[in-house]
């Protein structure tokens, strides 16, 4: 419980949205022994403004007592840095007495050359789990600390203590609910900040259960493992499932990250035992080029991940979110195309792709020279050019991925997306978007046509509704791909439907039945995309 009196020490950081419950924030109060009392959690998002951020902690901490310390913990990521540095210079420049302290992965490396950190008292790289609280301690009470930067302490995971109890009600029946069941990873991934860990770590397995147990009683239904790599101990893997198979209701959902080519039988066996719309793996493939693979220190047998993503597609209910990483050194736009077109042909859900990002301190940019990778200096630091991608392909390729997430991964053209990957790639065939090593149909180059021509036809990669798509896709499968009209619409068509859209585009007028409300409602909602993918499969099948 918090004290009444105003609190002494504000833990804070600005989520990317909302419904993210900061797992770190939690641990940090978790852990704060007895100082627990003197200290708040405030969380905001990067769309609030800084000067609303500023007064909001301000009036939570108060006028300060004479002789007073008063303490303010950011938690500072790359996707909220920009921001971040916003309300650190307002907030110093309205209270220069409040002792600011920074920790997280973006200011745990490189930190001479970062405008936040010159802005602050101190800063905690690694853990915060005990050296925050340890700081806290010696801020409030003495002896003063004198060094600005403090190395973070990685105590053994038995004396941390665990942070779900700080979760709201509020927090469990409208955010997703973090969780960890081990840190670090023993893989050496050049573009992963998890490269640097020596290994993972795995907690106590019965006490993270009970804490499951705990949240689960609670009402907690959504449940995000942010473990790096969740199938790499077997038998743990397995208990966990089972935990869940244990505790199955109709609003259940699961999301872990798992590696792609270790699935073994008695895995595989539990996994085929949930049903549809509980369990999502997301699966970081990133490349099926072996050369980049070994240059960036990835090891993966291409052959099993292949196998193992057919199984868990044909054998399993499990959603499958798969990622491929764009701009890596030395990997070419023919080469990016290859895999995209062999992870298509397995058929996962979805296929996020993502563009590399130079995280601080990642061993990525001891390529940077031999591979000519150039980053925008700013947050998110993304790759613009590297050797083998000039910089208006890796621009082409951005709209490409913004459009991809809004046709395919949206799951509300799985017709259409066969359609406009199947039949127009050989119609539509474009010298100027296909190599002529390549032949057709490639999805890649088929999808690739599409994302140039309506890159060209609207200038927009953001504010495109359903509707304004159902038409796009209408002009261009019609258009320069010379489809039958009726085929058209009539895939369109069961589409929209599927999807519980209930406007009225223009390449459907007239076409439209009447329809119900759509019914999906609830803690669910969190798991929309997937319901969706599953219905439209359904109506396919």
């Amino acid at each position: 419980m918090v004290s009444s009196h105003a609190p002494a020490i504000v833990l804070t950081s600005l989520n990317a949205k909302y419904i993210h419950a900061s797992l770190g924030l939690r641990y940090l109060l978790a852990n704060m022994g007895a100082l627990k009392r003197q200290t708040v959690l405030r969380e905001f998002t990067i769309a609030r403004r800084a000067p609303e951020v500023v007064a909001e902690l301000l009036a939570t901490l108060g006028e300060p007592l004479p002789g007073a310390v008063q303490v303010i913990g950011f938690g500072v990521y790359i996707w909220n840095v920009t921001q971040t540095t916003e309300v650190v210079r307002l907030l110093k420049n309205q209270r220069p007495g409040v002792k600011v302290v920074l920790g997280g992965p973006e200011v745990s490396h490189e930190l001479g050359e970062q405008e936040i950190v010159s802005l602050v008292d101190h800063v905690i790289t690694g853990w915060g789990d005990v050296s925050f609280p340890k700081l806290c301690r010696a801020l409030l009470h003495g002896p003063q600390p004198l060094m600005k930067i403090v190395m973070g302490e990685e105590p053994p995971l038995d004396e941390i203590v665990l942070p779900y109890a700080e979760y709201t009600d509020a927090d469990l029946s409208h955010r997703l609910i973090y969780v960890e069941a081990s840190r670090g990873c023993p893989f050496r991934c050049a573009f992963c900040l998890s490269s640097l860990d020596k290994t993972a770590w795995a907690f106590d397995l019965d006490a993270f259960l009970a804490e499951m147990a705990g949240l689960y009683q609670r009402g907690a239904r959504n449940f995000k493992f942010v473990d790096r790599t969740f199938n790499l101990k077997i038998d743990a893997s397995v208990h966990i499932l089972q935990f869940f198979l244990d505790r199955m209701t109709d609003d259940l959902f699961v999301h872990f990250e798992v590696v792609p080519d270790q699935l073994p039988d008695r895995l595989k066996a539990m996994i085929a035992q949930f049903p549809p719309g509980v369990l999502q793996f997301e699966v970081g493939v990133q490349s099926f080029n072996l050369a980049v693979q070994q240059r960036i220190s990835r090891k993966q047998d291409n052959d099993k991940t292949a196998l193992n993503l057919r199984w868990l597609v044909q054998e399993s209910n499990a959603h499958l979110h798969t990622d491929l990483l764009f701009g890596l050194p030395g990997e070419s736009l023919e080469s990016f195309a290859a895999g995209f077109d062999r992870l298509h042909a397995l058929q996962p859900h979805e296929i996020q792709l993502g563009i590399l990002k130079r995280l601080r301190g990642a061993p990525i940019s001891r390529h940077n020279v031999a591979y000519g990778m150039v980053y925008d200096p700013a947050p998110p630091y993304t790759v613009l050019q590297t050797g083998a991608v000039d910089a208006v392909t890796m621009q082409r390729f951005t709209r490409f991925s913004r459009y991809w997430d809004l046709v395919a991964n949206s799951g509300r053209f799985t017709q259409t997306l066969n359609l406009l990957l199947g039949e127009s790639a050989e119609t539509c065939a474009d010298g100027d978007v296909t190599p002529a090593s390549v032949v057709p149909p490639s999805p890649f180059y088929a999808f690739m046509g599409f994302a140039d021509w309506l890159w060209q036809s609207t200038t927009k990669t953001s504010g495109l509704t359903p509707e304004a798509l159902v038409d796009a896709l209408c002009d261009y499968l019609i258009g320069p791909c010379a489809l039958p009209l009726d085929q058209v619409q009539r895939t369109l068509l069961a589409d929209y439907v599927a999807s519980g859209a209930r406007s009225n585009p223009r390449a459907l007028k007239g076409l439209l039945p009447k329809r119900e409300a759509p019914q999906l409602c609830g803690v669910k909602t969190l798991a929309n995309r997937q319901v969706l993918h599953q219905a439209v499969r359904q109506t396919v099948d």
